[in-house]
């Protein structure tokens, strides 16, 4: 194995163990390598915390030797003064002279300028070591960075014949009513906490009263996203609770909301985005309702699938979003099938 690839896997590691954790920044993990063995490693902390570089370099027990040693980090370091101080500068006050990297960063305030600054410094550079797998580790970054959006996951579950509920006359209003199994539900609430938002059509609030955190699994809950163009939420839904952050997006101002409430002009797909952009919202993930859902398949606005499909059969009921799936490939959970498509 090639050595850069034996360090930067391990950096990967590293980043995907804070998955969640590290919003609006990315997930970074480095590793400071002395005669070919580990002297350092760290990941990237909460925002406004430890850029995982200055975790990396901390925990050098022997300071010394970081002249003598190479640095591993799986995304380009930082050159620019933010919640902290340029990474750039931090290795280079340490005399740290041959850095390893996997993704260049996207980020206009470094795109290329913190290579640049170290090489200009004599420092000794490479990058691109397993850069499509650094890439895909930060692809909602990536995606917010390129693309002016956030990173959009749907997600659902259905029934074997092709439904997410029963009919309205057969449901309890206000409760749940629950295809998956216990443990894609437990699942779902760990996807939840990889994400920085959760998106939900009004109608979905009503029907279900959703709560939309993840209390089946220990992790951040994600911000909560209503669309609401007519202003129709109940002012008692769970959605509104002290939970997480909620934005409700509708076309008039609800003064019955203690909630965020975003007036927009024109109700589409590309002003809400916009809007969550301009916000740094950089992932979403779009559970419901069905009507919701297909909107962002219809209008090409995805980058990922999620869908339970349980054995269960409704023969009736509200029709699931209109995607093939059933010839893809999937894995059980239980005794329900998990289809993931990624579109790139």
């Amino acid at each position: 194995m090639d050595i850069h690839i034996k360090y930067m896997k391990r950096c990967i590691e590293l980043a995907s163990e804070v998955i969640g954790n590290t919003y609006p920044n990315p997930m970074v993990g480095c590793v400071i390598v002395h005669n070919n063995k580990i002297i350092g490693e760290g990941s990237t902390q909460e925002h406004g915390f430890n850029h995982a570089e200055v975790e990396a370099i901390n925990s050098v027990v022997n300071k010394d030797l970081l002249k003598e040693s190479t640095l591993y980090v799986s995304l380009e370091p930082c050159n620019h003064y933010g919640k902290t101080p340029p990474c750039t500068k931090l290795i280079l006050e340490k005399g740290i002279k041959n850095v390893i990297i996997g993704s260049k960063d996207p980020n206009r305030n470094v795109l290329g300028g913190g290579i640049n600054t170290l090489i200009s410094n004599g420092c000794n550079v490479e990058y691109g070591i397993m850069k499509e797998e650094c890439d895909a580790l930060n692809k909602r970054f990536f995606t917010f960075q390129n693309e002016k959006r956030p990173y959009i996951i749907l997600k659902w579950a259905e029934s074997k014949d092709g439904y997410i509920s029963p009919k309205k006359s057969d449901r309890i209003k206000g409760e749940i009513f629950w295809i998956s199994n216990e443990e894609s539900k437990k699942m779902s609430h760990n996807f939840r906490s990889q994400e920085h938002s959760i998106l939900v059509g009004v109608q979905t609030v009503i029907d279900d009263n959703p709560e939309l955190t993840t209390r089946l699994v220990n992790g951040n809950n994600p911000i909560r996203i209503v669309l609401d163009p007519n202003n129709r939420i109940p002012p008692n839904s769970k959605v509104l609770s002290n939970e997480s952050e909620t934005i409700i997006f509708s076309l008039t101002k609800n003064s019955e909301l203690d909630a965020d409430n975003e007036v927009i002009k024109k109700f589409d797909l590309d002003s809400i985005l916009e809007t969550l952009f301009k916000r740094g919202i950089q992932s979403m993930i779009v559970e419901g309702g069905a009507y919701t859902i297909q909107k962002f398949i219809d209008s090409d606005k995805w980058d990922c699938l999620r869908v339970f499909k349980s054995e269960k059969n409704l023969y009736d009921g509200v029709v699931a979003p209109k995607y093939e799936i059933d010839k893809l490939e999937y894995r059980l959970i239980g005794d329900n099938k998990f289809y993931e498509i990624f579109k790139n």
